[in-house]
């Protein structure tokens, strides 16, 4: 055996020797060598940009010139008596254009950016809310304490928010947790993080529920969302977020109420939201009330301030200031720009822009990325023109929507290839949606054609 043993490793050790002289070259001639063609990457053609670039020496517009372009348009009809405007030059911070730009005017979603700006400057990006269930005060029953986490998701991914945490993953923690063969027979939903009123003033009756708003609740499934993936918002988000976690315990005829956690009760399950700046972008490109409704009140939490309607909207306007943002004229009643009674300069909404991306604003960055690209995704995805010189990626901008007002604030880089911000309000609009949106569509078009000397 020893024998056997020995001969095994001698010709093993001999076919190494054997292999690594025919990779090395050694103890042959090369005769027997494999030829292998050279290795050769396929031809590829000239690149076509996705988004447009800018020129390290572009001239910026003449103020003079781009007034006379932009004025007709700004006399449109459609936009009505008063409607606002104001450009600037991202490098140099050269006002371009200024018509009204300093008057209080009403936003609508343009209203966003300001709830952008605070949360990313008040908040660490990787900050994320986080939802738990914990046990309740008698045998089989549950908890789900909202953290102010609208986009928890009934489905698995999430059909709305990319990266949102599931209902199921709470369910599976809560079972492992509980005694095995526990029933769950009740499940109470604490929504108490969030105080006051449940809709903003401003708000119409018919806001909430909408298509596009909710009663505002620390607790929520697929932001308020009657059925994952649907338009139609729900009157009762918080019974709905205990229902769905009733389903994905098994427990359908639990009965499922609003009230709070016991003092001190043992935690059963915990998720968290996407990071900050994913919650942003999403805020930003979908336009999404609920969403910007739950960040405001992470700011206002943030900043000792009640998580209401009063408490976000002071918490955001302190916030600016802190930024360095001059807030004249600002007056918020939200965070989404749903209220009427919001009044913000076109000013203030294209410094917030430029602030974001010349970098003046510490850490605001993250609001460019969420800015909807024109023709190409977000709000905007049906908005732009088939001209190369205004191509996906030239015109990014937040859109703003309410009977009678329109607005449009982002930025645009010029056939120069110099970066502008801008804000386009008219609050007193007089024409029809469709013609109002191809005004202002028709404004970024004429700053992203322009050389303007």
């Amino acid at each position: 055996m020893t024998m056997l043993a020995l001969l095994v490793v001698l010709l093993l050790v001999g076919g190494v020797m054997s292999l690594a002289g025919v990779f090395s070259g050694a103890g042959n001639s090369g005769s027997d060598a494999v030829a292998v063609d050279e290795a050769r990457l396929p031809e590829l053609g000239d690149a076509t940009p996705v988004l447009a670039s800018l020129s390290e020496d572009a001239p910026a517009p003449d103020p003079a010139v781009l007034t006379a372009e932009l004025a007709p348009l700004l006399a449109a009809p459609a936009l009505g008596a008063g409607a606002s405007a104001h450009v600037v030059d991202v490098a140099e911070g050269t006002v371009l254009l200024d018509r009204g730009g300093a008057a209080p005017a009403t936003p609508a979603s343009t209203a966003k950016l300001l709830t952008a700006v605070a949360a990313l400057t008040t908040l660490e990006p990787s900050d994320t809310i986080e939802t738990t269930v914990v046990a309740g005060s008698v045998p089989g029953e549950v908890v789900l304490v909202g953290g102010g986490d609208v986009t928890l998701s009934r489905t698995a991914p999430s059909q709305t928010y990319p990266g949102a945490p599931t209902v199921a993953e709470l369910a599976t923690q809560v079972m492992a947790a509980m005694p095995a063969g526990t029933p769950v027979t009740r499940v109470v939903v604490d929504s108490s993080l969030f105080t006051g009123e449940l809709t903003a003033p401003g708000w119409g009756p018919a806001d909430a529920p909408s298509s596009y708003a909710a009663p505002v609740t620390a607790t929520a499934v697929d932001g308020a969302r009657v059925s994952p993936g649907s338009q139609a918002r729900s009157g009762q988000p918080g019974i709905d977020a205990g229902a769905a976690l009733a389903d994905a315990l098994g427990a359908r005829g639990a009965t499922v109420v609003l009230g709070t956690a016991p003092d001190g009760a043992e935690t059963l399950a915990t998720v968290q939201s996407a990071p900050l700046t994913r919650l942003v972008e999403q805020m930003l490109s979908q336009s999404d009330n609920m969403l910007a409704e739950a960040l405001a009140r992470q700011v206002a939490l943030a900043r000792d301030r009640p998580a209401s309607f009063d408490g976000g909207a002071e918490a955001v306007t302190e916030a600016l200031t802190e930024a360095g943002v001059d807030v004249s004229g600002v007056t918020l009643a939200d965070a989404s720009g749903l209220s009427l009674q919001d009044k913000v300069p076109a000013a203030v909404l294209a410094g917030l822009v430029r602030g974001a991306a010349d970098g003046s604003i510490d850490g605001a960055a993250g609001l460019l990325s969420g800015l909807p690209v024109a023709g190409y995704d977000g709000t905007l995805f049906d908005r732009g023109d088939d001209d190369p010189g205004t191509a996906p990626g030239t015109v990014r901008a937040k859109t703003g929507t309410l009977l009678g007002v329109h607005a449009l604030a982002g930025t645009v880089v010029t056939a120069d290839g110099r970066l502008l911000a801008f804000a386009v309000v008219a609050d007193a609009a007089a024409g029809s949606e469709v013609a109002v949106e191809a005004v202002l569509d028709d404004v970024a078009a004429t700053l992203a054609g322009c050389g303007c000397r």
